[in-house]
């Protein structure tokens, strides 16, 4: 590098900094920079890593809600015409590109279902993914000569899929595996809101009999509503090593009640022979021949041998049924509620 006068280096000019863009200008150059979208495209390109790169250094950050809904709005929605005449294809055909049809068609059905459950389960996404899922299965069940609309008939199996998903991931310990207590898993606090707007004191008998349910169910809920999951590894006390689980019960059974339960089944297995004593004939033949035996003969076996009726047979045994469970309730006392198939 030459040096100027003086032995030192001749100073660069600066670079004149940019001025800063007027904000219709900056708007305007930004969109100038945005890439054609492809409007008549039916299925987008998946994203790129590129792409993930740059939303996140862009000014507006990404939004996967917004971009998949702006996705679904390219698919058109279907005519009661279009749809029957999709879901006959489907079903008549086995066509793939119908059952596709069926699918985009509905998907803002999806989206509108999944918000009704938005309160009890915030991922919204994870609810349409749920949903969508649900809607492939009413594709693949409906029956088009029934006289109903797909919609309305698709929505009960993406209403179902959606409450199955916030039921099992609610918490890690089921919540609700009854209808009552599905029913009081979505309806329990909103009932409650309900009642104190109309000046009521919303109390579990007031609220179970609104929600046609039984008061246990609804204190329950209750507890378990407003209780948190508790790991049993989780310190007893705080600076303590003990853990929940030191001091829970084993699920393995004790050296005594395991002889006192041999001693039951022992005692129970004499009774039901000394039952069996006292049947003759036909009486004796269906019990040893049909309740107690691992592979027991058929109606129509021991009717042959009788020469009577199958129903015959069953009435017979359907008396032993209730003799037995007399009999039992007679020497056992927890055994009183006992019911045979």
């Amino acid at each position: 590098m030459s040096k100027g006068p003086g032995g030192r280096a001749p100073r660069r000019p600066r670079a004149a900094r940019p001025a800063p863009l007027e904000p219709e200008l900056a708007d305007r150059e930004l969109a100038d920079r945005e890439p054609a979208v492809d409007s008549s495209a039916a299925v987008p390109e998946p994203a790129t890593r590129a792409d993930e790169d740059r939303d996140r250094g862009s000014l507006v950050p990404f939004d996967p809600l917004q971009r998949y809904l702006s996705e679904i709005r390219r698919h058109p929605l279907l005519t009661r015409e279009e749809e029957h005449d999709l879901a006959v294809r489907f079903q008549r055909d086995r066509d793939v590109e119908a059952a596709y049809r069926l699918v985009t068609g509905n998907l803002r059905l999806v989206v509108m279902i999944a918000r009704e459950y938005q309160r009890s389960f915030r991922a919204l996404l994870d609810l349409i993914q749920e949903g969508n899922i649900g809607l492939m299965e009413a594709v693949k069940n409906f029956d088009p000569y029934r006289g109903i609309r797909f919609p309305s008939y698709a929505a009960w199996w993406i209403r179902a899929y959606i409450i199955r998903y916030v039921m099992n991931n609610w918490r890690l310990v089921k919540l609700g595996t009854t209808q009552a207590q599905r029913k009081l898993f979505f309806n329990l606090q909103k009932e409650k809101d309900k009642l104190e707007a109309e000046g009521f004191v919303a109390g579990p008998k007031l609220i179970a009999q609104r929600l046609d349910v039984k008061e246990k169910e609804v204190i329950e809920m209750e507890q378990r509503l407003g209780a948190s999951d508790l790991s049993v590894d989780s310190p007893l006390h705080e600076g303590e090593e003990g853990t929940l689980l030191d001091v829970l019960k084993s699920g393995v059974a004790t050296a005594e009640d395991q002889f006192a339960d041999a001693e039951y089944r022992q005692r129970l297995g004499e009774k039901i022979r000394e039952f069996g004593a006292t049947l003759r004939d036909k009486d004796r033949l269906i019990f040893d021949q049909r309740l107690l035996a691992e592979e027991p003969l058929t109606l129509q076996e021991i009717g042959d041998r009788y020469d009577i009726s199958r129903e015959r047979v069953r009435q017979i045994e359907s008396r032993l049924k209730r003799r037995l469970k007399e009999f039992l309730a007679t020497q056992f006392e927890d055994l009183r509620d006992i019911s045979f198939s």
